[in-house]
């Protein structure tokens, strides 16, 4: 059965970016790549990605700065968003309405693997209240922004399962129990 799994990184007070869509908190924490938690664990067992329309547009503004081709090539990638958008490769799916509308279409994408919830946080939540989200993976790091974009936009409680750290990050992994 395919699981939805919202694997993240978070700021200790709470926010996946700071108010500028800026994630130089992150890029300047040091992390094991073949270390508990890892992307390379997460992905060997991913068959299809979703992501909102910032975090989309960090990533290709990323990728154009680096010169890198788009790293989810292999991946199918939904991109839920209202607006129009230029994608930049085939791989890449524009969806917009709720999460549940596309459930049959992502679950199929995926095949047998599960479905990366990439972010942001107000699309994690989405999928959680169309009760399609069934893990919460968050490495936490030593810094805190102030303000930003939050890590989750509703009010939902959460088991935690299992816990680890990487270098820097201090790790998390819920179980998604419904909203509060």
């Amino acid at each position: 059965m395919t699981a939805y799994i919202y694997y993240t990184a978070s700021t200790m007070d709470g926010f996946l970016a700071d108010e500028n869509d800026s994630l130089d908190w992150l890029l300047t924490q040091p992390i094991d790549d073949d270390g508990p938690f890892s992307i390379d664990e997460l992905m060997s067992s991913t068959g299809a990605i979703v992501m909102g329309r910032t975090t989309y547009q960090w990533v290709v503004d990323h990728i154009a700065e680096s010169g890198e081709p788009w790293p989810y090539a292999d991946y199918p990638t939904f991109l839920f968003t209202h607006r129009g958008v230029d994608v930049v490769d085939p791989s890449i799916e524009t969806l917009s309405g709720k999460p549940s509308e596309h459930r049959a279409r992502l679950e199929a994408a995926a095949g047998e693997k599960n479905i990366w919830v990439v972010g942001g946080g107000d699309l994690a939540a989405q999928f959680a209240e169309s009760a399609m989200l069934d893990e919460l993976v968050v490495s936490y790091a030593p810094a805190t922004v102030g303000s930003g974009r939050p890590l989750f936009t509703r009010a939902f409680d959460f088991e935690l399962l299992e816990t680890g750290h990487n270098r820097a990050f201090l790790i998390g992994r819920y179980r998604v129990v419904g909203p509060r």
